[in-house]
């Protein structure tokens, strides 16, 4: 399973990627637009800051299919063949998914709402469908059961496909997708970071090492024990 950070501030980009094993990065119109700047120098820093092989994802804006096709291309030219074109699934941008796909370009169909757009979406030749978890919750949509139901369609019917969950709000919602086998999810870093955080954990380590303390007389570590004179 794969885990990439939806954001686009560098700063929180390189501390996520300074602790957790990402496999880079998803932005948006939105996402770009909090930061404030140029969004093609931002999306050049962050390309510029992913190890090799991560990958970015990149949302098209225009709203017709020749458009789209045109702006796919613009980006990667600019960011490299290997980005992830993010195609919104309205009627237009189900025309460009397979022109898109046979220029060589890797598609990611968002936008996603319902199972049967994430279908249609995979047999239109999309790389990975982008369920928006939350946001269907906000409409009274089981945004984790939408996203499941779409993994195990892709597997049933054997599609090229993964599913990459977007939209969370909480890490429990990634947690059941993560117990539901999909391929890979996107979260903010605060979101990330309950994933592996836990205030259990500090106390339990904090007891231990202040057991180690009054053992050896003060806070030394192995390190200071074996190259003691």
């Amino acid at each position: 399973m794969l885990i990439l950070i939806d954001d686009a501030d560098v700063a929180a980009i390189a501390d996520v990627l300074s602790y957790l094993p990402a496999d880079g990065v998803t932005t948006n119109p939105t996402i770009l637009s909090r930061v404030g700047k140029n969004p093609v120098d931002v999306l050049c820093e962050i390309r510029e800051l992913l190890p090799a092989r991560a990958q970015l994802h990149v949302q098209l804006v225009s709203t017709t299919t020749d458009d789209m096709i045109a702006e796919a291309k613009a980006l990667c030219a600019e960011l490299g063949n290997d980005l992830y074109v993010k195609i919104p699934v309205t009627r237009e941008g189900y025309a460009a998914i397979p022109r898109v796909t046979d220029l060589g370009f890797r598609v990611t169909a968002t936008g996603i709402h319902s199972s049967m757009q994430g279908f249609m979406a995979a047999k239109a030749g999309a790389k990975y469908i982008a369920p928006y978890v939350n946001r269907m919750d906000n409409y009274g949509i089981d945004g984790v059961r939408v996203a499941a139901d779409i993994h195990k369609m892709l597997r049933t019917h054997e599609l090229d496909s993964d599913v990459l969950a977007a939209s969370f709000k909480n890490s429990e919602q990634v947690l059941e997708l993560v117990r539901a086998g999909i391929g890979a999810i996107t979260a903010h870093p605060d979101v990330l970071a309950h994933l592996v955080g836990n205030p259990a954990t500090d106390a339990a380590i904090a007891d231990q090492n202040d057991d180690f303390a009054a053992l050896v007389g003060g806070r030394y570590t192995w390190t200071d024990l074996l190259t003691r004179e």
